[in-house]
């Protein structure tokens, strides 16, 4: 069953996706470090697809780091 919010996440991902399919990982470094810098909130649903893709994307020594990572982070 897909909802009104189904349809919304995946025009979020296919938009960021496609804003940076040419993009340079400096561009893309910029666009990360803007985002949390500036603690917008409209920009999470980026970084959600940028984490997405980081997740789907790592193997599983590389999801225990990062879900190290986020454990020690959220401790702080």
């Amino acid at each position: 069953m897909t909802g009104k919010d189904d349809i919304m996440n995946i025009s979020i991902r296919q938009h960021v996706i496609s804003n940076f399919k040419d993009s340079d990982t400096k561009d893309i470094e910029e666009s990360i470090e803007s985002s949390v810098n500036d603690k917008d909130e409209v920009t999470l649903p980026g970084l959600g697809v940028f984490f997405e893709l980081l997740w789907e994307n790592s193997s599983l020594d590389e999801r225990n780091q990062i879900l190290e990572i986020l454990k020690n982070s959220i401790k702080k």
